[in-house]
């Protein structure tokens, strides 16, 4: 009964955690999507994590690619490429490169 009752309690913290539990990048993604809105004012349609670059101690990359429709019903992509300071989080720049992909 004992054992029975530890593993509910575990079972329990896990699935709890692991619900509540944000993806590293989504602080960055946030970002890439208030952006992208500011600078296209076009709807956005998707959204993809391509992953993260370390390039330095003080430099690293998010990189994404949202999908975008147009007012008259055109579609692109968009990649966005956030490179900042890890220990700061600072922005040090935001790319914008479009794609018909």
């Amino acid at each position: 009964m004992i054992r029975l009752l530890i593993c509910i309690i575990v079972l329990f913290n896990v699935s709890s955690v692991s619900l509540d539990a944000e993806p590293d990048y989504a602080k960055w993604g946030a970002i890439a999507v208030k952006e992208t809105q500011k600078r296209y004012q076009e709807k956005i349609v998707d959204y993809k994590h391509i992953g993260r670059s370390e390039l330095a101690p003080n430099k690293s990359v998010e990189k994404f690619k949202l999908w975008l429709r147009g007012q008259e019903g055109n579609e692109f992509g968009v990649y966005v490429t956030i490179t900042f300071d890890p220990s700061t989080e600072n922005i040090q720049s935001i790319q914008f490169d479009e794609t018909t992909r």
